[in-house]
């Protein structure tokens, strides 16, 4: 391995967005819409990017509060999701915090020797796997054993906060010993495949690290791309045909990742697939301001600077020729950073407990399908780094499917819907939609109000679709719902079952319970049953019968903002 530790700066804005979308009270409203869905117009397999959710707190896995939530996503996913936790190698108690964790693998006895230890390993992937899910394993970070000399360098004062040194971030430095990581990386895969056996390894993604051009990596991008070698050996060398991949950069690193692409596409190295991240903001955080005020300055995420940073991606990769084909992991794709903030820490996080974020999901979604249906490289799994948090108050505002109490938040029900859809895609348009496309002349600017609809049918002939209105900006609302005229044209039956499920204010939302309620933060065994009587998907109307006419079906929707309907048509005859 190189001797070179001196550091590395490739962390550079991707576009003209700047860190946060500001709010426009000004922005027009979108007061009419036509949505038109053909049945018979199948575009192809419906790629279901969103199985995916991530966390930097591993040892929240095995709690009961996370093993329940896990079981959750797998009662409405079919194939079960893939699942990426931080911090696997990480020394430590086993104790979690907040952005912190530890897999607390490694080991070297008096004279050296290498041994491993897989009680708190085997905790969390007991977990993912017993609940019909896969693990996307990230193999990271540096055990306390392997820290190198040089990372005595880092030097703190520990705190009531901060313990050591180590904690504190010695565990980003490259392990002293290439060889004795490449053991360890070797006697996890091993350990795996004789417990979860080898159909199920073989569903699982293995990546080194996670965004090595920031400071969770502290040598250099040369040091990196060697590791890479030795881990991605290691991995093969005990299961031939696992899937190996990387560099998982931020999306300020572009360079890193063409680096990395440099020396795997010249060297022949085994690459399955390329995985990088986005966010959509970053908020001035932890202004403490008094808890019930506004923030300083109004701001939001942007889905329209998440795109480009996909877009941008995946064109990069698409110049490798024999990367092509493979496919885009985007194992962080989130609204905004960090996943620990929350209101208390900043206001503007507060979309995080509303029907704003569920809503801004299903949209992404649909934006990054459409992507995938323009460009050469295609987007796999696009990952919630959401999980829940111990210890918060109810509804916090950190990035999370659960507040306190194991309350779900509406952002839950954005995967239930997405679940619901089929297996196929099929053609729907709005005349009120923002098209991808509007990213080649982009000035930086979020994402204006539309109504937009993404469709799907199944093998039985139930036809989904989902509808929404939406702006990037929590703050901008509008007293006038949107009226929606929706057409379903060339239906194979005569008759079907219409189902109709929301997400908005008044609908599927535990939040707006709780605020009704006076947010308490005690609340009585009554008060908990009227917030969680209202936290799954709820229907907006019973259901009914509808009957086409000349294989058509046209109803009207009214949409508030923002909001999004599901609507499940089965036929009956």
């Amino acid at each position: 391995m190189s001797t070179d530790t001196s550091a590395h700066v490739s962390r550079v804005r991707l576009g003209p967005f700047p860190p946060a979308a500001p709010s426009d009270p000004d922005a027009p409203h979108v007061l009419a819409a036509r949505v038109d869905v053909d049945a018979s117009a199948v575009s192809g397999p419906l790629t279901r990017v969103w199985e995916s959710i991530g966390y930097d707190e591993i040892n929240w896995t095995y709690t009961p509060t996370g093993k329940r939530l896990l079981r959750k996503f797998g009662e409405f996913s079919g194939g079960g999701y893939h699942v990426r936790p931080h911090y696997v190698f990480c020394s430590g108690s086993g104790f979690g915090i907040p952005h912190w964790g530890s897999g607390n693998v490694y080991h070297e006895d008096d004279d050296g020797k290498p041994y491993y230890d897989f009680t708190i390993v085997d905790q969390a992937y007991d977990a993912i796997v017993g609940a019909g899910h896969h693990v996307l394993v990230e193999l990271g970070f540096t055990p306390r054993d392997l820290v190198p000399p040089e990372a005595a360098e880092l030097t703190v004062t520990p705190s009531p906060t901060v313990y050591t040194s180590y904690e504190a971030g010695t565990w980003g430095y490259p392990p002293r010993d290439y060889d004795k990581w490449g053991g360890l990386v070797e006697a996890l895969v091993r350990h795996c495949l004789e417990r979860y056996g080898e159909a199920e390894v073989l569903t699982w993604l293995w990546e080194l690290w996670n965004e090595p051009d920031i400071n969770y990596w502290r040598g250099t991008p040369e040091q990196f791309n060697e590791l890479y070698t030795v881990t991605a050996r290691a991995v093969r060398n005990v299961l031939p045909n696992a899937k190996v991949g990387g560099p998982t950069v931020t999306s300020g690193g572009l360079e890193f990742l063409k680096g990395f692409l440099d020396y795997t596409s010249s060297r022949d190295e085994p690459l399955d697939f390329v995985s990088y991240h986005t966010k959509g903001c970053r908020f001035p955080t932890r202004e403490y301001r008094p808890v019930d005020s506004q923030p300083t300055e109004r701001l939001n995420p942007s889905s329209t600077k998440m795109l480009y940073d996909l877009r941008e991606f995946n064109r990069a990769i698409a110049t490798y020729e024999p990367y092509r084909n493979l496919p885009a992991i985007v194992d962080e794709c989130d609204a905004a950073v960090p996943a620990h903030f929350g209101r208390y820490d900043n206001r503007n996080y507060e979309f995080q407990n509303t029907e704003y974020y569920p809503v801004f999901q299903v949209k992404l979604m649909k934006k990054i399908l459409d992507l995938n249906a323009n460009e050469t490289v295609q987007v796999q799994r696009a990952t919630s780094w959401s999980f829940y948090f111990e210890g918060e108050r109810f509804f916090e505002g950190t990035r999370s499917f659960l507040t306190a109490g194991g309350i779900e938040k509406p952002f839950l029900n954005a995967y239930r819907m997405l679940s619901l859809l089929g297996d196929e895609r099929v053609e729907a348009t709005s005349d009120a939609a923002w098209n991808v496309r509007a990213l080649d002349d982009t000035d930086g600017s979020s994402m204006p109000e539309e109504v937009d609809v993404l469709a799907s049918r199944d093998d039985n002939g139930t036809l989904t679709a989902l509808v929404w209105r939406h702006i990037d900006d929590q703050y901008h609302t509008s007293e006038q719902e949107t009226a929606v005229n929706l057409t379903l044209r060339n239906l194979p039956a005569r008759k079907y079952r219409l189902r109709h499920y929301r997400v908005d204010a008044e609908h599927s939302n535990a939040h707006t319970v709780w605020r009704s309620l006076g947010s308490p933060q005690d609340p009585t065994d009554k008060e908990l049953a009227e917030i969680t009587a209202r936290q799954g998907l709820e229907e907006f109307e019973p259901a009914r019968t509808v009957e086409a006419h000349s294989s058509s079906v046209t109803f009207g929707i009214s949409l508030p903002l923002p909001a999004v309907s599901l609507l499940i048509l089965e036929p009956t005859d």
